[in-house]
């Protein structure tokens, strides 16, 4: 059996954040579970950035089903974990699975990615402390008020956490967070 990947998300998170982790680590060989809070379809959105805006506009993007509810996720049966942006995360931070799960990863210092608005459940998880993590720029101050330190950056690696901005960073996010799983020894 494959090394479990547990992908951490959402009503409203970004289709692209989602997808790529997701059929990039199947493609490396892990087997990838989607925990939600409950265990149904999810409705994803698409972000983009348009001439003119002040920020990014938001459409409707695709379904998909989660594979488990967070309350039954034993984090134990998985490698690591990524949580994915959009505004998944905005309410996900509330949860106290979610909570657990992530704080369950950062004790053993075991591979955690998020990207864009992720680092929002790992600040309310009070995980971020002394820790280098890159997110949507706009929530620089959410990372620095969490006692981390904000890095503008695309793949940016501290220790077993891999962050990143948004989608456009995927490509660079997800390499990153690969040599960590490989350099954690978690094979797929």
């Amino acid at each position: 059996m494959a090394d479990r990947i547990l992908i951490i998300t959402g009503d409203a998170a970004e289709t692209l954040e989602v997808f790529y982790p997701y059929h990039r680590l199947q493609e490396a060989g892990y087997e990838v579970h989607i925990g939600a809070p409950e265990k149904r379809a999810l409705q994803f959105v698409v972000h983009d950035f348009v001439d003119g805006f002040d920020t990014y506009t938001e459409k409707p993007g695709h379904r998909w089903n989660a594979d488990v509810a967070l309350a039954d996720v034993d984090p134990a049966d998985y490698v690591a974990i990524v949580v994915p942006g959009g505004r998944a995360p905005e309410y996900l931070r509330n949860n106290a699975d979610a909570q657990r799960i992530v704080r369950h990863f950062f004790d053993r210092q075991a591979p955690v990615a998020a990207t864009c608005h992720g680092p929002l459940l790992l600040a309310a998880s009070g995980v971020l402390a002394g820790r280098t993590s890159s997110a949507y720029p706009e929530l620089a101050i959410d990372v620095t008020t969490a006692g981390g330190v904000f890095e503008d950056g695309g793949g940016v690696v501290d220790g077993n956490l891999v962050t990143a901005r948004a989608w456009p960073d995927n490509g660079t996010w997800m390499k990153a967070f690969l040599e960590v799983l490989e350099g954690a020894k978690v094979s797929a």
